[in-house]
């Protein structure tokens, strides 16, 4: 049985029991190219990637321990391995008790050998599925390995996972070192450790495709040298770098009785189809000293043409990258997984990449319904940060179950001292979620919110802007739009909420001046002519259309300075329309 010399072996289905913080969870994902892991805080994105690698881990751990039947149908029974807690290295944590849910390793009625934790994978080979589930015991620091549950055969595939963290700990000098140091600097976030070893193997490799391609002739032919760029990790890297950086590598000469260190070197210049031409005078230089997103990039890349590698697991391999990168980078790795045949699943909080990618292929990962989106407007929940552990608004939404949309930082502030001012109760429950979208997106993010905040109430005030007023109902209702059950959608009437603070004589005091001055200079500056009517929902068009924010700037008022100045009496209409559904909604 060869199971990690086999490509192609997708992952369907992963289930966890007493892993981190899913004590019984399982995860669907489809076993096409990319998939992109998405979600907030704490939500268990990065867990499910490190839950694979533990799976990898056991399962290559076994092979080395037990042989290649050690998790064949027949193993089932046998009694686990136990290796040292220095021995762990696919992950790192602070001690192995990290790895159960609430730190519990202890047995319980259902647990009676003690293998409390287990990750099982499911996957489809020749039609037909199959699966490998490994316990995990923890006695005394010693970790103890077995498989609990198996119907893999002799020759059956089985996937080979990759896990690759945030590109971190590359340093000038790397020595030559073997496969399960590698796995603990990856383990413990330092891929940046091994990549010269990484890089020097496909090099290496790619000689001697190319020497045995070559076989005593001068050169190759070019039907195999075509076929030998289209499938070899080492081409496949150059040609992603020459096309994306302009660049490429250079590894120097290395033999493990002379040289103690790796080297590799950048070389940049003018790219012609597989051809690079260095720019005159340009020295290469060693990897080390290239930019963050370019080693993370590399980084990516290198995993991802590997050979022996079915499923990358990606832990925000944007990070360092600028946005145009990110893009560029999800293009290629989508290219090269249906290539290659690969899995990808992608960790991500980059808003630039799940705005772009199809919203099928985004996986929203929550403490209850985990699942690929169904409709691309979901996209906007999930980018709110929605179902995060660590978002303070939402959970004093959960606690109040009213949400104020509003579009300007102090647009709050403002209605407040209104509410003061006509002694109109103002209520702390509505919880303010600034935005300048449309009711349209705040709708879905409204949506999103009320699938963990049942019983919600939301209220979505926006700014006229240059629609026109016919667009707004007697009650400051949007027309022509229908919203969801408990979600009030409001529009100003005039061109925004500045427009109800532009009265000669509280602008006058919160900016020092008489209210003979700021007539003269709202008539001779902007033309307009403030009278009785100003507080009245049907004022003229003249002041419903006024760019207030610019009449503010002019007079050096702050919008917050002129509210406090006002009377009851002088409070517009509208405003009192808005305070008094405010107070209604908050009971």
């Amino acid at each position: 049985m060869t199971p990690l010399a086999e490509r192609g072996v997708l992952i369907k289905r992963v289930q966890f029991t007493r892993f981190k913080q899913f004590n019984q969870a399982s995860f669907d994902f489809r076993p096409s190219n990319v998939t992109f892991l998405a979600g907030g805080n704490n939500s268990g994105k990065s867990s499910i990637l490190h839950g694979l690698a533990v799976w990898e881990f056991c399962k290559v751990a076994s092979l080395m321990e037990r042989g290649e039947d050690a998790f064949l149908a027949v193993a089932e029974g046998r009694q686990g391995f136990g290796l040292g807690d220095d021995e762990f290295s696919p992950i790192n944590v602070p001690s192995l008790k990290h790895l159960w849910t609430n730190l519990k390793t202890a047995k319980g009625d259902a647990d009676p050998d003690g293998y409390t934790l287990k990750i099982r994978c499911e996957w489809d080979d020749l039609a037909e599925e199959k699966h490998l589930e490994f316990a995990l015991s923890l006695a005394n620091d010693r970790l103890f390995i077995k498989p609990t549950s198996s119907n893999l055969q002799a020759g059956d595939r089985v996937p080979a996972a990759a896990l690759l963290p945030p590109f971190a700990g590359i340093s000038a000098r790397e020595a030559r070192i073997v496969g399960a140091l590698r796995r603990r600097r990856i383990g413990e976030g330092l891929a940046g450790a091994v990549l010269r070893n990484l890089l020097l193997d496909m090099y290496q490799a790619n000689l001697r495709d190319r020497e045995r391609l070559r076989a005593g002739k001068s050169k190759i032919s070019d039907n195999d040298l075509k076929r030998l760029r289209e499938s070899d990790p080492w081409e496949l890297l150059q040609d992603a770098l020459r096309r994306t950086f302009s660049a490429e590598l250079i590894i120097g000469d290395f033999r493990e009785e002379y040289h103690s260190y790796i080297n590799v070197q950048v070389a940049k210049g003018d790219v012609e189809g597989y051809k690079l031409t260095r720019w005159p005078k340009y020295n290469p230089k060693d990897l080390m000293v290239e930019g963050s997103g370019f080693l993370q990039w590399l980084s990516v890349f290198t995993l991802a043409t590997a050979d022996d590698v079915d499923v990358l697991l990606l832990d925000e391999p944007d990070a360092h990258l600028h946005p145009t990168l990110q893009a560029q980078m999800v293009e290629q790795l989508e290219s090269l997984a249906t290539r290659k045949n690969k899995q990808v699943l992608l960790a991500t909080h980059s808003s630039e990449i799940l705005k772009t990618v199809d919203h099928k292929k985004i996986f929203q990962v929550r403490r209850q319904g985990s699942g690929y989106l169904k409709e691309d407007q979901q996209k906007v929940g999930l980018l709110a940060g929605i179902g995060s552990d660590y978002a303070p608004k939402l959970d004093r939404i959960k606690k109040t179950k009213r949400l104020l949309f509003i579009e300007g930082s102090s647009d709050t502030n403002i209605l407040k001292k209104f509410a003061e001012t006509v002694g109109i109760e103002w209520h702390d429950s509505w919880i303010p979620w600034q935005t300048s979208a449309p009711h349209k997106e705040r709708g879905h993010v409204f949506r999103a919110i009320s699938g963990e905040v049942p019983n919600l109430i939301a209220y979505s005030l926006r700014d006229r802007d240059d629609e026109t007023y016919e667009t707004v109902g007697p009650d400051l209702e949007e027309k022509g739009y229908k919203a969801p059950q408990n979600f009030l959608v409001r529009k100003w009437r005039r061109r925004y909420i500045e427009g109800y603070l532009i009265l000669p004589r509280p602008l006058a005091e919160a900016a020092n001046l008489t209210e003979e001055e700021v007539v003269v200079r709202l008539r001779d500056d902007f033309g307009i002519a403030i009278g009785e009517s100003f507080r009245k929902t049907d004022a003229p068009s003249a002041i419903l259309d006024m760019r207030a924010k610019e009449i503010l700037s002019a007079f050096k008022a702050s919008s917050i300075a002129v509210a406090s100045c006002f009377r009851a009496d002088e409070v517009c209409d509208d405003v009192v329309t808005v305070l008094k559904q405010l107070d209604t909604l908050a009971n």
